[in-house]
Order: structure tokens, then sequence, then C-alpha cells
């Protein structure tokens, strides 16, 4: 005896509603999969887009999700830990043109004491690192780094920070706290 196959064929209707079911299915998913990666921008790149083009871009940035209201949590609270990577005093009149200051001067930071330089040297680390952070951003949109002396300017003065500490070091008396001083400045 043998054993027939039987083959079903489904009717159009029958098709037609699988074809449909499928379809939905994609689109239920493709939307699901959209509003998960839109959920999980980081603050910080809403930060960065808000920051640079004056506007949010992002209709996550004004919703009620967890990030978002974390976000303005962070935002209304005063302290934001990202805020150190980013320039916001930065005029939004197109007008003025933004003035920045020079390098310190060896013979200014001779004038100063060892903790001033010290905090300084921090002060010129954070600007150093926002810099960076700022160039590194925009490098990654293909817009351009406003103000590219400023970076030789910081880089200067924490080398000239630098170098008055080590003449300080040198100048020390006690071998002992000469070294000490050494270590920390190359610790820099």
């Amino acid at each position: 005896m043998q054993a027939q196959m039987l083959i079903y064929i489904p009717s159009p209707q029958t098709i037609c509603f699988l074809v449909f079911v499928f379809v939905f299915i994609f689109w239920f998913s493709l939307i699901h999969f959209l509003a998960q990666l839109c959920m999980q921008i980081s603050d910080f790149s809403i930060m960065f887009l808000t920051r640079f083009t004056g506007r949010t871009l992002l209709a996550a940035a004004k919703s009620e999700t967890p990030a978002a209201s974390a976000a303005a949590a962070t935002a209304t609270s005063g302290h934001n830990p990202l805020k150190d990577f980013f320039e916001f005093d930065r005029s939004e009149d197109g007008d003025k043109p933004i003035v920045y200051g020079r390098s310190w001067k060896a013979s200014e930071l001779r004038l100063k004491a060892w903790d001033d330089l010290h905090k300084l040297w921090y002060v010129m680390l954070k600007e150093k690192n926002m810099l960076m952070t700022q160039r590194q951003m925009l490098h990654a949109q293909n817009f351009r780094f406003p103000n590219p002396e400023r970076l030789p300017k910081v880089r200067k003065s924490m080398c000239r920070i630098k170098h008055v500490l080590t003449e300080r070091a040198i100048e020390e008396l006690d071998p002992r706290r000469s070294a000490e001083m050494k270590r920390m400045i190359n610790a820099l």
C-alpha cells in the first residue's frame, strides 16, 4: 500500500491574509525597533545636537521617556556630568565675533603659588578635554571645528605651567621634596 501525499493549496483569501499578517508583523517590528533605537540615544548625543544646532532635532528629547526625564532632572539640578565636555557659554549671536584669550606667559606663571599653578593645570586640562571632545564630535559630523587656534594656546599654557613647576622643583634645596615635586610634575 502506497502512502499518498496530500498537497494543500491555500485559497487566494488565505494567501492574502497570510501576506497581510507577515507585512503587519514586519512593519510593527520595524517601528518597535526604531522606537527602541530612539529611546537608547544617549543624553550626550541629544545635548550635542541641541547645542550645535540651536534647536531640538529629535522628538525623543521632548518626550517623557525615562532617559529624557532623567536628562531634564539633571539639567534642573544644576550639574550635568557631561557639561564640562561642551562649551555652553558661546554667544548665540552670529553677528559678534567670539574672542578668546591668549596663552599664559611663563613670566606670569612664575608669580603664582604652587597650589594656584596646580589648580590652573586642571582648569587647562578641562579646557583641553572640552576642545578635543568638541573637535572630535564636529569631525564625526563633518562640521568645521570653530577657532582651532584655541587648542595650541591651551597646550602651550600647559607646557609652560609644567616648565615653571619643574624650575621650582630643581631650585628646591631639600632633595626629598625636590624628588617628590618632580614625581608629581611627571604625573601631570
